[in-house]
């Protein structure tokens, strides 16, 4: 046998040893994402009028984090992220429906490097089938509704012969808009954010959107149910969301109703169950995270970093500070926005707060998905609390500063307070800094809608603005 034969049997022979140890040692991994899941909606988080009885169930089975934030508020810069480790400036997913550029590192690769097949359900990656299996997944289903979803899932777990420790990623659409499943919820009991406008419309909409999570956080519970029958005991399972619910100042926005989202991990054996952390992580954390509890090596040079720590108990901290970005959804909301938050404060900059605040909900007022926007154009009419929620919600200031923590919803702007001019000044070096390294270019991906042009963005919505209503001044 020549030298190169016998370095190649060599080889072959550590890989199989390595791949056994795998097998033996490394759990399997379930990730179970929804889709537009804001982390104040559910009663594991405080909100009774959402029971998530699933979400509790698998929270007292391990870890709860109660600071836990998306990359970006939309649908594919958020997922790309997740499968990245990058933040959308780095990997190219800026805009919504936009994808990683070309030659990006995925870290699905980085699984199967350990030993691990990597299978993808429902909305995992963003976007089309073509687009889906860029991500390098070894097994893609494409079935979406939660039904689907259990008879793809169920059907794959019982046909899979491997030996191999699977990841399985598992994406409903639940609580995107539309919201067409008949509700059990009655709209006289719901709540709304402060910044909501109470009428009847609205009532039906959020009963709808309830409903959508009491149907996902159903699901959790099957899917565990399944996975413990096929997997066995040593899983890994995680449920979290890609970021906030489809409500004004929700998605599409750099405020923690569109950022902040749930996560809940457990290990039995691995995890302490039953424990809250307050350990400050992000999605782009996520798979450096999995890819670490694996063994696996988690690639230098990406923006995420691994909190396994936090998870097994040797570590109560983890991020001193989350940066966000968002960018835009085609023509419906063009409106680049970038954010700092600490523990206790957050600076949001609006990078262009000549440009009107708009996104697909407020333009199209469709049925279950934003209708309640001809009601909220009429009362802002003549009433001046209902005028000052949409006058807010299209017109924002270039800065806004919040001490988020005790003010929950956001709702008083402390950047002319000169208590915080020095934090002000801190917060906005500490942003600056950051875009920098991030090369960001402050991108505008489509023509804007402008505030001095009404006509643009629904005039009716703003309530008759006047001509004395004052526009933010177009930046330098």
């Amino acid at each position: 046998m020549n030298r190169v034969l016998r370095s190649v049997c060599l080889a072959s022979v550590l890989a199989a040893l390595s791949t056994s140890a795998v097998r033996g040692d490394t759990p399997h991994m379930v990730i179970y994402l929804s889709d537009d899941h804001s982390q104040f909606d559910s009663s594991l988080y405080g909100n009774s009028n959402v029971p998530t009885p699933q979400m509790e169930k698998l929270a007292s089975e391990g870890m709860t984090f109660s600071h836990a934030f998306v990359a970006s508020p939309s649908c594919a810069p958020s997922r790309a992220a997740l499968l990245t480790g990058l933040m959308p400036a780095r990997n190219g997913a800026e805009a919504n429906h936009t994808y990683a550029k070309p030659g990006t590192h995925f870290l699905v690769q980085d699984l199967q490097a350990v030993g691990y097949e990597v299978a993808a359900f429902g909305k995992v990656a963003h976007g089309k089938l073509s687009r889906v299996k860029r991500y390098g997944f070894d097994f893609i289903g494409m079935d979406k509704s939660i039904p689907a979803l259990k008879q793809s899932v169920s059907r794959y777990l019982e046909e899979r012969t491997s030996q191999d420790p699977v990841c399985l990623f598992v994406g409903t659409t639940n609580p995107h808009v539309s919201w067409t499943s008949p509700t059990t919820f009655d709209p006289d009991e719901v709540e709304f954010p402060p910044h909501h406008i109470d009428t009847p419309s609205t009532r039906d909409h959020r009963a709808a959107y309830y409903q959508e999570i009491k149907d996902l956080d159903t699901f959790l519970g099957e899917l565990r149910a399944m996975t413990n029958q096929h997997l066995g005991e040593n899983v890994l399972f995680v449920h979290t969301s890609d970021h906030g619910s489809q409500w004004p100042f929700g998605k599409w926005n750099l405020y923690d109703y569109g950022i902040r989202v749930p996560f809940i991990a457990s290990w039995k054996g691995k995890i302490e169950q039953g424990v809250r952390s307050d350990a400050m992580v992000s999605w782009i954390d996520v798979l450096p995270t999995l890819i670490d509890l694996s063994g696996g090596d988690v690639p230098v040079g990406i923006d995420g970093k691994s909190f396994a720590g936090v998870l097994l108990g040797s570590a109560d901290q983890h991020r001193a500070e989350i940066f966000t970005t968002h960018t835009g959804d085609g023509n419906k909301n063009i409106f680049p926005i970038r954010s700092v938050r600490t523990r206790q404060w957050k600076l949001i900059h609006n990078l262009h707060p000549e440009f009107a605040h708009t996104n697909h909900s407020d333009l199209d007022r469709k049925e279950m998905a934003g209708a309640y926007w001809n009601e909220w154009a009429r009362v802002a009419k003549t009433d001046p609390q209902a005028r000052q929620i949409v006058n807010r919600y299209y017109k924002r200031p270039e800065w806004e500063l919040f001490h988020v923590g005790q003010d929950r919803w956001e709702q008083t702007n402390l950047v002319d307070d000169p208590a915080q001019s020095q934090r002000l000044a801190e917060m906005k070096q500490m942003l600056e800094q950051w875009i920098r390294q991030q090369g960001d270019t402050g991108l505008v991906h489509h023509e804007p809608r402008r505030l001095d042009d009404p006509s643009s963005w629904h005039p009716d919505a703003f309530g008759q603005a006047s001509k004395d209503d004052e526009l933010p001044k177009k930046l330098p």
